[in-house]
Formats: structure tokens, sequence, C-alpha cells
């Protein structure tokens, strides 16, 4: 089975994550659980971070997953949706989380 695009960002989300030693899960969607729960739950330097995998910047999360990331945003945490063209970004976020919650 050929990877999508989408599990490509995730694939390259994935060893970001893991090159900065950064806890993630992510949620499996079924029948369940909540609609719209970002693809990657992860905690850097005691914060917590709901990451969007998304292929490309023109796609964009669903009402669900905007309505899911506005909830963490109210609850303290940070929410950020990656693409194939932003993952450096996703680094930023990792080193300056830990620069403020001195980690």
């Amino acid at each position: 089975m050929a990877a999508t695009p989408e599990s490509k960002v995730k694939d390259k989300i994935k060893k970001v994550l893991e090159d900065n030693h950064v806890y993630y899960a992510m949620p499996i969607g079924s029948g369940y659980g909540r609609s719209g729960v970002p693809d990657f739950l992860c905690c850097v330097a005691g914060q917590f971070l709901a990451i969007e995998a998304k292929a490309t910047s023109k796609d964009t999360p669903t009402a669900l997953q905007i309505r899911e990331m506005k909830r963490i945003e109210m609850s303290g945490g940070l929410t950020a949706v990656i693409h194939e063209g932003n993952l450096d970004y996703l680094e930023n976020i990792i080193k300056l989380t830990r620069e403020v919650n001195n980690d």
C-alpha cells in the first residue's frame, strides 16, 4: 500500500519529535473517541502540545479539528498545524517551549 502525502508528513513529524526526545501519542479515531482530536498529542518540557498534520499548506483543519484545537488552547495547551513546508516551525516550537520552561 502506497503512503499518502499526509502519512509522509506524519512520518517526518515523528522523526522531529523523536530526534528532540519529545513524548507523543497518536490517538486512533474510532466510534468511541472524540471527533476532531489532533493527530499528535505531545508533552514538551511539561507543556501540552497538539499537532494536526496536513499534507500541504493548502490543506486546512476541519471545523471539528479547529474546535478541538481551540479547546486545547483555552486549557493552556499549544496547538500547531504542521505540513511539508513548515516542519522547521515545529522544531522552533520545541526549542522555544524548552527555553521558556527552562528544560
